[in-house]
């Protein structure tokens, strides 16, 4: 059952990313955290780039460069999940919810900067304009990883500890 419940607040976060939301406010690198967590290593991989890309064909694609970034970003951070391997806590959650985003950001932050026809020119100085300008991005990324983080993995803890597995009751 646990597996189906994982599976389950995936795919509604996946979703979410369809409905009108802030600039990059999105569920994927908390997905992303959250299948390397609670998934079998293959479907850890699988299902947060099969959610992308299952988004991605009904919001639309985008260069290919582009795309090779962030979907490689999304498994580096599935990776980064396997590291709370079930074992949850708010510190390591937090750590990796920031890190992620981080990595996140100036990974594919220079992907726009390196792909041909980039509006930046290819010089240490364009590179730096292209960061800042994705600052007010960055807000909105960091903000919904923490956000969605916390709810996908509390909402899956509270469910393993008093649904899934409920306390017998004391006489």
């Amino acid at each position: 059952m646990g597996i189906l419940l994982a599976l389950i607040l995936i795919l509604f976060a996946a979703f979410s990313r369809l409905m009108p939301h802030a600039p990059n406010f999105t569920p994927v690198i908390s997905i992303a955290l959250f299948a390397g967590a609670y998934l079998k290593k293959g479907y850890a991989f699988l299902v947060p780039v099969a959610a992308l890309f299952l988004s991605d064909v009904v919001i639309g694609f985008y260069g290919l460069e582009t795309m090779a970034f962030v979907y490689g970003t999304i498994i580096l951070i599935v990776a980064m999940g396997l590291l709370l391997e079930k074992k949850v806590s708010a510190g390591k959650l937090l750590g990796l919810s920031l890190a992620g985003a981080a990595i996140f950001f100036v990974t594919t932050n220079f992907a726009v900067w390196l792909v041909p026809g980039s509006i930046y020119p290819k010089t240490l100085a364009g590179l730096a304009q292209c960061y800042v300008m994705a600052i007010p991005f960055f807000g909105n990324t960091l903000l919904s990883t923490l956000v969605y983080s916390a709810a996908m993995f509390g909402v899956y803890e509270a469910a393993e500890r008093f649904v899934l597995k409920p306390k017998p009751v004391q006489e």
